[in-house]
């Protein structure tokens, strides 16, 4: 028995279509979604650096101007630090210091002088548990600071003429 042409092509024309087509419609599926937390992180390290400036004296006059007078100068530091740090600087005695005396040399010649915090040269800046240091307070903005070494070679040393210098270290702590 032969079957008339429609219904073979009604019956090819099923078998081809897709399992989730409905005649020329789509079948809709409800849509799906599941959730991850993604942890972000970063760990801000506690620092700060420090940069230096020299103190030069110029020129010392051990037989006229500084006979008596003591010659003055600044040097400074520039230091800047992580927001919320409290840090502190320190200065180690020099290269060529004897004892706790700080001293420059030309050759081996020695030229003493001081360091100090403060601008009246009172407070003798050092390092360590038993000397006076500065310390900064930031407060809550962090950022940078200008420190000032107020400096003094004393006035009466008649020593050979010459280039002096001497190293200083300064450390800040945080």
């Amino acid at each position: 028995m032969k079957k008339p042409l429609f219904v073979l092509l009604a019956l090819l024309s099923a078998s081809t279509v897709p399992p989730d087509v409905v005649g020329a419609r789509p079948v809709m599926t409800a849509q799906g979604s599941a959730t991850a937390t993604l942890t972000v992180h970063a760990h801000v390290v506690r620092n700060c650096t420090i940069t230096a400036t020299p103190v030069d004296f110029g020129n010392y006059d051990p037989l006229v101007a500084n006979a008596v007078q003591p010659l003055d100068a600044t040097g400074g530091m520039a230091i800047t630090c992580t927001k919320g740090i409290n840090p502190t600087v320190e200065l180690d005695d020099g290269a060529n210091a004897q004892g706790a005396v700080r001293r420059m040399s030309s050759g081996t010649s020695f030229l003493t002088y001081e360091l100090y915090l403060d601008v009246g040269r009172t407070i003798v800046w050092g390092a360590g548990a038993d000397a006076a240091a500065l310390t900064l307070n930031p407060g809550t903005i962090g950022g940078s600071y200008n420190a000032v070494a107020f400096a003094r070679v004393p006035g009466g040393q008649n020593v050979a003429p010459g280039d002096y210098d001497d190293t200083v270290t300064a450390t800040v702590i945080f």
